[in-house]
């Protein structure tokens, strides 16, 4: 298939183009590069720069390169600055992907992947959390994404769109070759953070909570390979044959790792202690979050590869590693 990968260049975004080629697909990039990377891409890739939002650019390119599918990873993530932010997220998150859609309707392409969030359930009562439990986001991020599943619904209904929706957990890891990693400015992400303290670029990890009630006390995630992640997303495909499908999964190992399992992989793997300074709880960090991914290896047969967090982080350090200075490009 011909697929339009929408924030292509991004962390997840490039891991997916690399896993279409290796499936047999053939990739087209859209990404406006304000966070993504050209270093993420081989060379023999067609790239767009341009917005999601842009509606005739969009056209132009579904047009000219006969796409069939479209992949969205264009979101901006960071919750923290969708709370003192929000405009911006609703900009792009929700306007800018309504106008890609209505994009792909007058189009004519009517099979779409999109990356949600385990962010659209806010607080849960139960775990692992599944996909019929009730959502309710707490934060402006969360919402942006549960609008857009809203939305895909009504267009399923009413314009014959097919779609399936994946909602990550923890995305980690990078390309096993140790090609392409994850490089975000700024960097948020747990391992990351610990593989700077290794290696001397931090003085220290804060640790937020360490009075939860868990086995060692910090929170408990769960890490997904991006790779596994981007196989989901592929598995999809033959599934969008129906007009009006709608698929809804959640992305995760079932397995929780805690923060200090996190933190004791990194000082394995990279041979080097890590720092850390204890800090009281985040406010709105829940105890444990993670999935329950059944759904998804009966329907998709989907296989998670990497499953436990030691393996996760020697890709990320092989990577690291190797990119002392991340991408070139920046």
């Amino acid at each position: 298939m011909n697929v339009l990968v929408v924030g292509g260049a991004g962390y997840i975004g490039s891991h997916c183009v690399r896993q279409l080629v290796a499936a047999g697909h053939r990739p087209v990039v859209l990404d406006n590069f304000a966070y993504g990377h050209r270093g993420a891409l081989a060379p023999d890739v067609k790239v767009y720069e341009a917005n999601l939002g842009d509606e005739t650019a969009v056209k132009r390119i579904l047009a000219a390169e006969q796409i069939e599918a479209v992949m969205h990873f264009a979101a901006y993530c960071y919750v923290g600055e969708s709370v003192t932010d929000p405009l911006k997220y609703y900009l792009n998150n929700v306007a800018a992907t309504l106008h890609l859609l209505n994009a792909m309707m007058e189009s004519g392409v009517k099979k779409f992947i999109f990356s949600s969030t385990c962010a659209t359930f806010g607080v849960v009562a139960t775990l692992p959390i599944h996909e019929n439990l009730p959502q309710a986001p707490i934060n402006p991020y969360g919402q942006t994404k549960l609008d857009i599943e809203i939305a895909l619904k009504a267009l399923a209904s009413a314009k014959g769109l097919s779609f399936a929706v994946f909602r990550y957990f923890n995305a980690a890891g990078a390309s096993e070759d140790g090609a392409i990693g994850e490089d975000h400015h700024p960097e948020t992400h747990l391992i990351p953070l610990a593989f700077e303290v290794a290696v001397g670029k931090r003085p220290h990890l804060e640790l937020y909570g360490t009075d939860y009630p868990t086995p060692d006390g910090t929170c408990q995630r769960d890490y997904v390979h991006v790779d596994d992640l981007s196989r989901a997303h592929i598995a999809a495909f033959a599934k969008l044959g129906t007009p009006g499908t709608q698929l809804f999964f959640n992305l995760g190992t079932g397995r929780p790792t805690s923060n200090r399992e996190v933190i004791r992989a990194v000082e394995k793997v990279t041979g080097k202690p890590v720092k850390v300074i204890e800090k009281p709880r985040r406010p709105g960090d829940p105890p444990a979050l993670y999935a329950d991914s059944t759904k998804a290896q009966r329907e998709l047969g989907w296989k998670v590869k990497f499953g436990d967090i030691e393996s996760i982080v020697a890709t990320a350090w092989k990577w690291h590693s190797s990119h002392p200075k991340g991408y070139a490009d920046r």
